[in-house]
């Protein structure tokens, strides 16, 4: 692994390209999540989002389907996106 600071810049949607050497480094795939966090008035610290189980979150996707009419959700859409969810790799974030 190489620790060297290297600049990246933003682009005018705010956008930064992480350098392929990094993502391959930390394992990071299309998709793959972050908690962004800002540090007093100097920068960011991304943290990478671990995918977890569908069946952790199955108490919350009981209660969106529960009150989907109320949400102005259709429980099908909530469907979908269960079985989007599972058919990316290792469960993880998707971009839609």
């Amino acid at each position: 692994m190489k620790k060297y600071p290297r600049i990246v810049q933003c682009d005018e949607r705010g956008q930064l390209v992480i350098p392929k050497d990094v993502r391959t480094d930390l394992n990071v795939d299309e998709g793959t999540g972050f908690w962004v966090y800002t540090i007093a008035d100097e920068g960011i610290l991304l943290k990478k989002v671990e995918a977890k189980p569908l069946s952790e979150h199955k108490a919350i996707l009981d209660e969106i389907e529960e009150k989907a009419d109320k949400l102005k959700l259709k429980k099908s859409s909530v469907q979908k996106a269960v079985k989007r969810y599972e058919k990316t790799k290792e469960g993880g974030l998707e971009l839609v």
